[in-house]
């Protein structure tokens, strides 16, 4: 049953069809075929409960934050500073495309809007200076996946929801992994430019005077970071909270840079809008399919499928791993987080191991999932903002490495889970 669910669930995505409708279709037959249809008659009542869960509201009020931090130009200033202090190693601006993407990560909480954000600001650069582009445009897609694992992180949020965890212990647990896998991607970038040195394209001319000047230009956006994560660790604000502080901060920022208008607000709360019905109306389909699959018993099914095969801890969650790369390729990241982890959570919590460490390294895998074809969200996001128009094998291409430096991560905390829980067990343990 289970397998013919994913299969179901793989070739709907395939044939293009919104992930919310996929969702919904599969709830409803499933429904109708093995429930004669009663459980359709509590959809009202079951999405109205879930829907006004507290916890959702940090959703909308991290992406409006985003959406202030990129209409008050605050994204494009910080860019221009990164670039002063790290375009001198080798890879020049592609460094500063990770830099920024973790500096932005670390205020808005959102894969897509991070890569959106620092590669409009980014890719014209790379034209510019003759950059070997899959590598540059790599960079830029893989930056942009720090948006959910740097706290804070819509993913985390929704992971700490469906499977009861502690946000304020996730946000913690991401940071450390969130830097290292920063460093990692630097890590890429410097061999592969030592090996091939044509790929650095142009050297940025700086001074020191110069990267002293554009200093002002970073303290905005980790103020922000201090504010909305201070806010949570001080105990003055649930993440729920943290989060519509920082919106408000953000909006004292954008009236000091005097870019705060009527037309830029109307700009900023339309682009949330849209993006949060959008990740609404997923969730919600989500949620109440995980509620039919539950009372079908499919997730107790699994579970004993598994026991059954006799394999140690590290062998399951190995099968975990490779289970989450390949569905990462044909579902989107935050419909696989919704519909998998209520199923894979119980046995992963069975085999002993911690939710909060769990939590980090299906985020990793998410982050994967977000750079490997054909669904790739950040590759399209990422293609969508070039100007030349090139073709979509050279950001899919560019972006391999990175996925590869991802896989020494899993790695990583797979043999050093205090990577992740170093800092949990230090504040709350």
């Amino acid at each position: 049953m289970a397998g013919l669910i994913v299969l179901i669930l793989l070739v709907l995505v395939v044939a293009s069809i919104p992930v919310a409708a996929v969702l919904g279709i599969l709830t409803f037959t499933l429904d109708d075929l093995y429930m004669a249809g009663r459980l359709k008659g509590a959809i009202g009542e079951f999405v109205w409960d879930k829907s006004k869960d507290f916890v959702l509201v940090a959703i909308p009020m991290f992406i409006l934050l985003g959406e202030i931090m990129l209409r008050a130009g605050i994204a494009q200033r910080m860019y221009n500073a990164v670039v002063q202090w790290l375009s001198w190693l080798p890879g020049g601006l592609m460094h500063a495309n990770i830099g920024s993407c973790a500096i932005f990560a670390a205020s808005s909480g959102s894969s897509v809007a991070t890569a959106a954000t620092v590669g409009t600001v980014a890719v014209p650069e790379m034209e510019k200076r003759s950059y070997n582009q899959r590598l540059f445009l790599g960079s830029l897609a893989a930056g942009g996946t720090l948006g959910i694992l740097i706290p804070p992180s819509i993913n985390l949020i929704i992971y700490g929801l469906i499977t009861d965890t502690s946000v304020p212990e996730l946000y913690l647990a991401g940071i450390f992994p969130g830097l290292l896998l920063a460093g990692l991607f630097m890590l890429v970038i410097v061999i592969s430019c030592l090996i091939w040195r044509g790929w650095d394209g142009v050297k940025t001319e700086t001074s020191w005077a110069e990267r002293i000047r554009t200093l002002p230009d970073l303290v905005p956006p980790i103020l922000l970071f201090g504010v909305v994560v201070g806010s949570i660790y001080a105990g003055i604000a649930t993440p729920t909270e943290a989060a519509s502080v920082g919106v408000v901060f953000a909006l004292i920022l954008a009236a000091w840079r005097r870019m705060l208008s009527v037309q830029m607000l109307k700009e900023a709360f339309e682009g949330t809008m849209r993006t949060t019905a959008m990740i609404m109306i997923i969730i919600m389909a989500a949620v109440f399919l995980n509620f039919v699959l539950g009372f079908m018993g499919v997730t107790q099914d699994i579970l004993d499928a598994i026991e059954s095969l006799g394999l140690t801890a590290t062998e399951t969650m190995i099968i975990i791993i490779v289970f989450y790369l390949i569905l990462g390729m044909f579902m989107e990241t935050l419909s696989m987080l919704l519909t998998t982890v209520p199923i894979v959570f119980p046995i992963v919590q069975g085999l002993g191991y911690d939710p909060v460490w769990f939590g980090i390294l299906v985020t990793v895998l998410m982050e994967a999932a977000l750079i490997t074809p054909p669904i790739g969200v950040n590759l399209y996001v990422v293609q969508g903002v070039r100007t030349n128009g090139g073709p979509f094998n050279d950001v899919a291409y560019g972006a391999i490495p990175f996925v590869l430096m991802m896989l020494v991560l899993l790695t990583l905390l797979m043999v050093f889970p205090q990577i992740a829980l170093y800092l949990p067990e230090l504040v709350y343990r």
